[in-house]
């Protein structure tokens, strides 16, 4: 039974020396982060045009006399702060 064993084990340490290397691990991530800034930036890009909008309906909602758009406020506000944060996930998800 002991010797059975001793052979899995050899045979599982073949197995696992068939894996990709260090260095291609380190180029993955490497490819990784470059994209994942690009698309962070584009996050935080995407939350200030959001925002800008928002105010901008917001301010006109505000000159043609309307007093009741709190829930506007709200979902402009929220819809920015979700793409900020979104990308803050992302970046905490793949450790980067």
């Amino acid at each position: 039974m002991k010797k059975l064993l001793t052979v899995c084990c050899c045979l599982l340490t073949l197995g696992a020396s068939a894996q990709p290397g260090i260095s291609e691990m380190q180029q993955a991530q490497q490819q990784l982060s470059s994209d994942f800034f690009s698309a962070f930036d584009f996050s935080l890009v995407i939350a200030g045009i959001l925002g800008i909008i928002g105010a901008g309906r917001i301010y006109h909602n505000l000159q043609m006399g309307k007093k009741e758009f709190t829930t506007e406020v709200a979902a402009w506000f929220y819809a920015a702060i979700f793409m900020v944060l979104a990308g803050a996930f992302l970046r905490a998800l793949f450790g980067i």
